[in-house]
């Protein structure tokens, strides 16, 4: 527990340097290019057919007596719309994820490794490529489980539980890989997610739980909807924020768990941190990318 409080409260501070702060916007400016095409030339269409499809569901009959009932007839209209955002968006999370993990995350490591690491030798476990299958295979896992839950959305509570809980999941194995795969072999990064699979999970379900932060803000009020494109945009970035302090948060824990291993592998010198590695030798420079 004392590591994963001191990797949040270093990741919070690092967060906020100039630097992961130009991380969150590649991303950023990426995802909102794509998703802001797509949405302009797709919108109606979707909206329409998810009006068809409420129409042929006898709940929906139901649920426009209860607008009715309480007052709220004009919320007609905007059941749609906040349907088809509550779709698009866990769309956009997994597209800033996978782009955080294949342009910021390496940025992050090399941060970390210049900074609170530099004795740490660089074994190199995993490559760009490999990240990206890795991802890619784990995001279609996510989506799969995703689609297969999608109608347990629209129930209390499962609609609070199941994001963070996908999106900690989808997080943890996706970032995990990403952290350790230049200063970690292949056998030492296996060991090391299967010794810290619980810190690690609670990771990534805590940062599902942030987040879940702006899909509560277009819960909150279904008159956003108006404010589609501005509060599409601001969202983005949210989420680019939130994942490049959840890449320094796995990057510190994970790190921090390889220089461990390696100290006690070696006697239990776990505590020197000086220009030397574990291994008596000098850290590698950081790779160029």
């Amino acid at each position: 527990m004392n590591d994963l409080l001191r990797s949040f409260g270093r990741a919070l501070s690092s967060v906020l340097h100039p630097r992961m702060l130009w991380l969150t916007f590649m991303p950023f400016a990426a995802a909102a290019i794509v998703w802001g095409v797509v949405l302009w030339f797709s919108w109606q269409t979707l909206i329409g057919a998810t009006r068809g499809w409420l129409e042929s569901w006898p709940l929906t009959t139901t649920l426009y007596g209860l607008f009715d009932w309480l007052g709220f007839s004009s919320l007609h209209a905007a059941v749609a719309p906040f349907i088809v955002i509550a779709m698009v968006i866990p769309l956009i999370v997994v597209t800033v994820l996978l782009l955080i993990a294949t342009l910021s995350m390496p940025a992050v490591i090399r941060h970390l490794s210049k900074r609170q690491f530099a004795g740490l030798e660089m074994r190199r476990g995993g490559t760009w490529f490999g990240s990206v299958v890795h991802s890619i295979w784990t995001t279609l896992v996510c989506l799969l489980v995703l689609v297969i839950t999608l109608p347990l959305w629209l129930i209390p509570p499962f609609f609070a539980l199941i994001p963070p809980l996908l999106w900690g999941w989808l997080t943890y194995r996706v970032m995990t890989y990403d952290a350790l795969s230049l200063h970690a072999s292949y056998e030492e990064r296996r060991a090391l997610v299967r010794q810290h699979r619980l810190p690690l999970l609670l990771i990534g379900v805590a940062s599902g739980l942030l987040g879940s932060l702006p899909t509560l803000i277009w819960a909150s009020s279904v008159w956003l909807i108006v404010l589609f494109p501005v509060m599409t945009a601001v969202t983005i970035w949210i989420y680019a924020f939130i994942l490049v302090f959840t890449a320094l948060w796995f990057g510190y824990y994970c790190l921090r768990a390889l220089q461990r291993m390696r100290a006690d592998e070696h006697g239990g010198n776990g505590h020197h941190h000086g220009p030397h590695g574990p291994h008596g030798a000098r850290g590698t420079a950081p790779v160029s990318y």
